[in-house]
């Protein structure tokens, strides 16, 4: 597969929940936020040649999925439920800003990812992988699940201590 593609699907993937969490703010019928990243995504698909490589893909997506929120508030117009639109415009102009804000986010967690020991991120990928679980982790290794708990909650407070600082980093 073309390596573009490739990089382009994963960008797509891993925006997902942002993207939902972003229509959901907008729209908070959950149903209707869900048709919407599927709009989205399609739109997504289609224009991905359109997509400047090195860009934020985040605020890109974000953009087009407010479009598409936009269409579906047009439809939905006789609903006596639907925000004004200068209450709107305020929560697009928010959310614009906490995309900028997750992608941020998102490169501190790569960044401290990298930093951590090799068991530190084995133990994590265990935990998280699916059906992963603390219970699990703790019979494969021979140790208590107490034990593994600890020790992930110091990987975790090690990986917000490190994405914090990223984060005031890029701040000043």
């Amino acid at each position: 597969m073309d390596p573009e593609v490739d990089e382009f699907v994963d960008m797509l993937t891993a925006s997902q929940a942002c993207l939902y969490a972003c229509i959901l703010s907008l729209l908070p019928d959950r149903v209707a936020a869900h048709d919407v990243l599927q709009e989205t995504n399609v739109t997504l698909w289609k224009k991905a040649g359109d997509f400047e490589r090195g860009t934020n893909f985040m605020a890109w997506a974000s953009r087009i999925a407010r479009y598409h929120v936009l269409n579906y508030r047009k439809k939905q117009r006789r609903d006596r439920l639907v925000f004004d639109e200068g209450l709107f415009a305020e929560l697009c102009e928010r959310q614009a800003s906490r995309a900028d804000d997750a992608s941020v986010y998102a490169e501190g967690l790569a960044e401290c990812l990298g930093r951590l020991r090799e068991g530190q991120r084995e133990l994590l990928e265990q935990r998280y992988s699916p059906g992963g679980s603390v219970k699990r982790i703790a019979e494969l290794r021979g140790q208590t699940e107490g034990a593994v708990s600890q020790m992930l909650y110091r990987v975790r407070e090690a990986l917000l201590n490190c994405i914090s600082q990223h984060v005031r980093e890029g701040a000043s």
